[in-house]
Order: C-alpha cells, then sequence, then structure tokens
C-alpha cells in the first residue's frame, strides 16, 4: 500500500491494522545511543548519594533528571 493511500485510510477513521507489519516495527526515537561524559567527582558523589535514596542506579537518575529538564525547556519553547 502506498504512503498516500494510507494515510487517506488512516485520516478517514478506517482500520489500518491489517495493513501494519508489527513484528517489525520500531520507534526509532527511542533507540538507546551511548555517551560518554566526564563529570567532577563531586557530581558523581551527589548523583550516587541521590540514586541510592531513591533505590535506583546512577543511570537511572541522570536520565530521568535530563528528561524532567528537557520536557522543561520544551515547554517553554510553546
Amino acid at each position: 500500500m502506498k504512503a498516500r493511500t494510507f494515510d487517506q485510510r488512516f485520516d478517514r477513521g478506517e482500520d489500518i491494522g491489517q495493513a501494519l507489519d508489527l513484528a517489525r516495527a520500531r520507534r526509532s526515537l527511542l533507540a538507546p545511543r551511548r555517551v560518554a561524559v566526564e563529570l567532577p567527582r563531586w557530581m558523581i558523589d551527589t548523583l550516587d548519594c541521590e540514586a541510592r535514596r531513591l533505590c535506583v542506579t546512577r543511570q537511572s537518575i541522570i536520565k530521568v533528571w535530563l528528561a524532567e529538564h528537557l520536557e522543561q525547556v520544551a515547554a517553554g519553547r510553546r
């Protein structure tokens, strides 16, 4: 099915489920990518302390805090 036909059917509210191959579907913007960041020791110690307090990993707290900040930045642009 061509994209234009797919879009038209979707816009009309038709069931497009049979046109999708969900076994191969991916959410490309959510695919993890590895980055390396050098931080001062005091930041790492503070992150570790807060992570222990919340019973999560350092990586988890970094991801949550970055996501929260980026959402605030995006909301400020609206």
